[in-house]
C-alpha cells in the first residue's frame, strides 16, 4: 500500500482560502484535493497559528471501508469517500486518524478513519465577516 496516506495525512481542498504567509509542499490527490507533503496536522496547525490564522479539528470522526483486490486502489476509494463525506459538511481539509488494511483470500478490505479539519481566519468557526457587518449596520439603524 502506498505511504502517501498514513496516520496524520492532511488533505486540503484546492479552493480553501489560506493565509498568504503559510508555505508547505503538497501535491494533488483528486480533482480537488492537495495532499500535504512533510507535515502531520500539529506541523501544519502550528504553522497555521504562526500566520494568525486558526486550523480547527472535529471531534466527530468519519470512518469508510472499502473492499478490492488492490490496496493501493481499496485506500484511494476510501478516502475518496471521506473527502465526499466531508464536502457535504463544508470543511476545507481532512485529516486522517487511522488506516487499517486486512487481507483474505486476496481481497483487501482497507478501512479509513477521519476526522474533518477547517482552516480559516475567524476565530468562530464558519463565521461570516460580512453578516456581523450586516447585524452591525441593523444596530445602527435602531
Amino acid at each position: 500500500m502506498t505511504d502517501k496516506i498514513k496516520t496524520g495525512t492532511i488533505l486540503i481542498e484546492e479552493s480553501a482560502l489560506l493565509p498568504d504567509s503559510l508555505q508547505f509542499e503538497s501535491e494533488p490527490y483528486s480533482k480537488a484535493w492537495r495532499l500535504v507533503k512533510n507535515l502531520d496536522g500539529y506541523g501544519l496547525d502550528r504553522k497555521i497559528r504562526e500566520a494568525g490564522w486558526n486550523f480547527f479539528y472535529m471531534a466527530v470522526e468519519i470512518k469508510t471501508s472499502v473492499l478490492g483486490f488492490d490496496g493501493e486502489h481499496s485506500l484511494r476509494r476510501a478516502v475518496n469517500r471521506a473527502l465526499a463525506r466531508l464536502k457535504s459538511e463544508k470543511f476545507n481539509s481532512l485529516e486522517i486518524t487511522q488506516v487499517a488494511s486486512k487481507g483474505f483470500m486476496g481481497l483487501r478490505h482497507v478501512t479509513v478513519f477521519a476526522h474533518p479539519r477547517h482552516i480559516q481566519q475567524s476565530v468562530f468557526l464558519f463565521h461570516d465577516k460580512r453578516l456581523g457587518e450586516r447585524n452591525q449596520a441593523k444596530l445602527a439603524g435602531v
